[in-house]
């Protein structure tokens, strides 16, 4: 790990003063580190990699590889008890391990397979259809969480600038703040920016501004409980934490995953530890598609009806409850390769 850090710190010809005084410690720490006498904490393995450039996995490893072994010496139980933590390990993070079902494995190869005939079809793209696309995804996913505008008013509302009688301030603030987020994943998107905790709390900003000003973009400080379901979010000295490991979970395994699994399980994960007051579904759908988007594959866009949303739901209590993801993952994948298949007919293909 010693030498992986100062091979990328002279590849990008930084001093170790300029390298403390980025990620905020002594300087006398990264000579340390580079020497081997002291070891980095998680968070500055995660600054580190971010700023020299490395892969994080790869530093990641090496890291925990040291700790591990310093850890344990030479104690004579140290591989029975090794063979324990990899198996307890595998359970933890099996989706990056497991073995996908057939049947999820089938719907992944035929929406690749829609996605490769969009491709070839992209020169018929255009603003237009993207703008009404948005505009359904805007509808749908504030109609999940009871909004009671129409597709026709959210339109008024969004590209003529008016005021629907009868419907709320808070409606009106929802759907324009939802069609600016969109506007800016896609921003991210083509600017090719990976998910971090700034954009995340970007998005969520957006979402909540104007309505609920001294949450929106702030982590929760207080319980939650979530409205006709039995899962209960983490308290709130647990969710800067959970986020953490949220992010270093996205890290580990944004290359190992299917981007439709990718998007999906940051859905659920973030969903799961609401680290919100609210907007936490209008968020986490965000960053899947924000996740799908950047992959080249069109906004999966759930339905807000009363049969689709209960659908959802019932996956995610499934997954939130009972530690099995599979009805979601699969749930996702069948939005996402119904979106593909009405954006072909669209184009005429």
């Amino acid at each position: 790990m010693r030498q992986l850090l100062k091979n990328a710190r002279e590849k990008k010809n930084l001093k170790t003063r300029e390298v403390a005084q980025i990620i905020g410690i002594d300087q006398a720490l990264i000579s340390k580190f580079e020497s081997g006498s002291r070891k980095p904490t998680k968070d500055q393995i995660i600054k580190l990699a971010s700023l020299l450039e490395i892969d994080l996995e790869t530093l990641m490893v090496a890291w925990l590889k040291e700790k591990i072994l310093y850890e344990i010496g030479s104690d004579e139980f140290a591989i029975k008890a090794m063979n324990l933590v990899k198996e307890e390990a595998e359970n933890t993070f099996g989706i990056a391990k497991r073995k996908l079902s057939k049947s999820l494995t089938i719907i992944l190869d035929e929406i690749d397979a829609l996605k490769t005939k969009l491709d070839a079809f992209r020169k018929l793209d255009s603003y237009k259809i993207a703008q009404a696309l948005e505009l359904e995804y805007t509808f749908e996913s504030n109609r999940i969480e009871g909004n009671t505008m129409t597709l026709r008013e959210t339109d008024l509302v969004i590209n003529e600038g008016l005021t629907i009688s009868g419907k709320s301030m808070r409606e009106h603030l929802e759907t324009i703040n939802h069609q600016e987020a969109i506007a800016y994943i896609k921003d991210l998107m083509k600017r090719n920016i990976l998910l971090n905790e700034r954009e995340v709390l970007c998005i969520h900003n957006l979402i909540l501004r104007g309505i609920n000003p001294d949450d929106a973009g702030k982590y929760r400080k207080v319980q939650v409980m979530i409205k006709g379901s039995s899962h209960l979010p983490p308290q709130p000295f647990m969710v800067a934490k959970e986020m953490e490991d949220f992010f270093i979970w996205y890290e580990t395994n944004k290359k190992r995953l299917h981007p439709v699994i990718l998007a999906a399980e940051l859905h659920e994960r973030l969903v799961t530890i609401h680290p919100f007051i609210d907007g936490n579904g209008r968020s986490s759908r965000l960053v899947m598609n924000l996740i799908l988007l950047q992959h080249g594959y069109v906004i999966a866009n759930i339905k807000g009806d009363y049969d689709n949303r209960m659908q959802y739901y019932n996956a995610l209590e499934v997954a939130q409850t009972k530690n099995n993801k599979d009805d979601f993952l699969m749930f996702i994948a069948q939005i996402e390769k119904e979106s593909l298949e009405r954006y072909l007919n669209i184009i005429g293909q």
